[in-house]
This record gives C-alpha cells, sequence and structure tokens, in this order.
C-alpha cells in the first residue's frame, strides 16, 4: 500500500495540483498500480497567508509492486518538475510517500493543518518518525499540505467532486461553457449537488484564474457528480476528468469555540458572545460589528463580497447572542473576524420611546429641551402624565443560521442544502 501526497506546485498564474495527480493517475496505471478508492482532495486551512487560491492538496493511494518503487517515484519527480509553477515565490512544492497504514498521529496532523496554522518543522519531524520518502523544492512549505493529504482520510462526513480539465492550448483563455445546461443540471440534482449557482442563477462550478481546470462539480456521491457531468455540455474539449473525495461543503475546518482572548491570526474561529454595537456599514459596502464575550471584545466584518447576507447583519443589535464562525485576520493592526456563518441564538428586546398624545386636547407631544419635559403642541398643556412611553418593537430577524452568498463561500463552508445530509463515520480501507 502507497499514498502519494502532493501540494503547492501552482501559483496565481496558473498551474494545479489536482491536475499534476490527475496525469499521474494515468501514468501509475501503465506502471501496474491499483488504486485503493477515490483520490483526496483536502482543502486546507483557508486562512492561510501564503495560500494560492483554494489552498487544495491530494493524496492518491494504491497498491503497486515493491520493485515498481523507484519508477512511481520518478514518475512523480518527473510530472512537479514538469507542472509547478516555479517561477513564482510563493510555490514551494513538496511530495510525501508513506508506505503501509496511515498512523494515527498523522490522521491527526491532518487535522490540525485544515484548522490551523503549521510550521513545516511538525512535518518533518512525522516524515522522519515514520521513515517516509519525499521531494521537496525551494523552502519545501508543500510538504506541510502533501502529509496533511496523506493523513486526510475522511472517515467521517466528507463531499466528491469532479474536476474536468482543458486542453492545454486554451489555458488561460475564457472558459467555453453552455450555462443553460448548468442550470438543467442543477435542477435534476439539487438533492444531490450543490453550490452550482449563485442567487442570480450565474454558474459558480468554474473558476475564474488561469488554471487548467474547465468546471468541477460538487456532490454527496460518486455518482452524483458523474451525472451531473454528463449532464452539462462544455463548448470547448475536455481533455481528462477526476473524481476526488473530499472535505468540502463540511465545515471541518471549524473547531470547538474559543475565547475572545484565544484568537490567533490566521486560523479559523469559533467564538460565542454578545453583540456590543450597532452595526455599521463603512466605505465599500463592507458590514463591522463588535462581538463580546467574558474575556474582551473583537470586530466582526461581512465584506460586500457576501451580498445579501450583510442586510441579516445590519439587523442585529446589542444583547443578540450569537455564535461567530469566522476566520482570523488582521485589519488595521486589529484582529478581525470574517464572518463565514452566524447563528442567532436569541434576540434582545428592541425597545422604542414614544411620546404620549396629549391627555386634554389629544394633540402631540414635543420635548422642551434637555431635561424639560414634553409640552402639547396644540393647547401647552404639561404634566408630569407627559413622559414618553417604552414600547417593544417586533424583530425581523428570527434564530437561525444565517450563511454569505453563495458565491462567497469558502470551499469548506457547509451550505444551507448540506445540513441533514452530513455522513456518518466510515472508513476509507
Amino acid at each position: 500500500m502507497l499514498h502519494i501526497g502532493l501540494d503547492d506546485t501552482d501559483s496565481p498564474e496558473g498551474g494545479c495540483t489536482t491536475y499534476v495527480a490527475a496525469v499521474l493517475v494515468e501514468r501509475l496505471l501503465d506502471l501496474g498500480a491499483e488504486f485503493k478508492g477515490y483520490p483526496t482532495l483536502l482543502r486546507l486551512n483557508p486562512n492561510t497567508p501564503w495560500k494560492t487560491r483554494g489552498n487544495a492538496s491530494v493524496c492518491l493511494r494504491l497498491n503497486i509492486d515493491e520493485p515498481r518503487y523507484q519508477d512511481v517515484h520518478n514518475v512523480v519527480k518527473e510530472l512537479v518538475d514538469k507542472y509547478g509553477e516555479f517561477s513564482c515565490e510563493n510555490t514551494n512544492p513538496g511530495v510525501v510517500f508513506l508506505k503501509g497504514a496511515v498512523p494515527d498521529d498523522v490522521k491527526a496532523y491532518s487535522d490540525t493543518v485544515v484548522k490551523s496554522l503549521v510550521e513545516k518543522k511538525l512535518a518533518m519531524a512525522l516524515i522522519g518518525k515514520y521513515d517516509m520518502d519525499y521531494l521537496e523544492y525551494k523552502n519545501g512549505r508543500g510538504l506541510i499540505g502533501a502529509l496533511a493529504a496523506v493523513g486526510g482520510t475522511l472517515e467521517g462526513d466528507l463531499t466528491y467532486e469532479l474536476l474536468t480539465y482543458r486542453t492545454p492550448e486554451n489555458w488561460g483563455t475564457p472558459r467555453m461553457m453552455d450555462n443553460a445546461s448548468i442550470v438543467v443540471m442543477d435542477e435534476a440534482l439539487s438533492d444531490s449537488t450543490f453550490n452550482n449557482l449563485d442567487e442570480k442563477g450565474s454558474p459558480l462550478i468554474t473558476p475564474r484564474g488561469p488554471d487548467p481546470v474547465l468546471y468541477g462539480v460538487r456532490g454527496e456521491t460518486p455518482e452524483a457528480v458523474h451525472s451531473a457531468m454528463q449532464m452539462i455540455k462544455p463548448l470547448e474539449p475536455v481533455e481528462r476528468w477526476m473524481i476526488c473525495r473530499s472535505n468540502q461543503g463540511t465545515d471541518l475546518h471549524f473547531d470547538s469555540p474559543v475565547k475572545v482572548s484565544e484568537l490567533e491570526p490566521y486560523n479559523p474561529a469559533v467564538v460565542n458572545g454578545k453583540v456590543d454595537s450597532i452595526p455599521e456599514t463603512i466605505k465599500g459596502g463592507h458590514v463591522f460589528f463588535r462581538l463580546k464575550d467574558e474575556t474582551g471584545a473583537v470586530d466582526c466584518a461581512a465584506f460586500e463580497p457576501t451580498g445579501s447576507f450583510r442586510a441579516v447583519v445590519r439587523k442585529l443589535i446589542p444583547g443578540d447572542e450569537v455564535t461567530v464562525y469566522s476566520g482570523v485576520s488582521i485589519h488595521e493592526e486589529e484582529l478581525t473576524l470574517n464572518i463565514e456563518k452566524l447563528v442567532l441564538h436569541d434576540t434582545a428586546s428592541l425597545v422604542t420611546y414614544v411620546k404620549p398624545r396629549c391627555p386634554q386636547c389629544g394633540g402631540s407631544t414635543g420635548s422642551m429641551g434637555k431635561n424639560q419635559g414634553l409640552r402639547c403642541k396644540k393647547c401647552g398643556y404639561r404634566g408630569i402624565d407627559l413622559v414618553e412611553e417604552p414600547v417593544e418593537k417586533e424583530r425581523d430577524i428570527i434564530p437561525s443560521i444565517y450563511l454569505p452568498d453563495r458565491g462567497a463561500h469558502r470551499h469548506l463552508t457547509k451550505p444551507y442544502e448540506r445540513y441533514g445530509r452530513e455522513k456518518a463515520i466510515q472508513l476509507l480501507l
């Protein structure tokens, strides 16, 4: 049994680690490999400052005759050498080879990489402990994600993604798709796929960058995403396609709640607390409010791309009890929670004060000035019975789970339609 983990071969200008893996599958089949299950597409901590796009690593799991191992190693190196975007400063590929079963501490390490920032030395300690073979390029930071992919056996909730790839001559050009066919597919497979279209009906399955991916469909089963491919009509050639098991759409990057005082930059964070300020909209359409717990307070942000989600955030008032699921960033030198999900547990009372009608003539009353009470505007009546009366207003928001618009979802964000679809514990091998 051999596990091959790869990461960090791409850059903002091109390349794709999953594409390297897809080509590698074909080359390994030629060497007699027998694959065990679908490739693992593991999305790592989405807040990592040096990520490229979706921060994904990949693992292939296979049986291969021991005498062919060096051939496997050579093919992997050949493809990383060929497709790695080495001209980019932040591209630092890594490959890890593990023989045998995946140790429990490597699985635990994988979970840590999805949920936090990890230094390379932690990966190297495990690589050394189990005498794993590896390849590193430049500073070798890709070894962190490559080992995480090996450990990402996804024994709980998981989803699947079918990725199609463009022919090389079309890389970097506008993608050509029959968008109507995507709408038809979404309607037919809405119970088994997710995040195909945004709220306006525009496709979300086609990336915007110069990478080789033509489109990717995410769903609950391999059969669902394969059916989707048969319904979608690309208007350009598809060079190859691959189905992966993934942690996408699972919220598995979130851990137990932490206190405000325990927040660390660039980590996912779940924080329970109370709204401590009236939400404020700043230039650019971003909405901010303060969240407070017993250890301190922190700014929370719903940025402009979250769309209609900002209207929900604007309805919050001080005293509302919420849980904020977020990524911890630094905004204007202060820690800020970039909201990925908001759970409203209990709403505070919204009280307004209403001036009474005059008891003498029924006219309206108005303030005489600071601390001078009220007076009837019609007859001039003043009296101790003329005081503003508290009235509780009905809130235009109810306790529930609230998410940004689909186009602003991170790969790991669990969409509404996946609630109730979560998978039970299962073993990969």
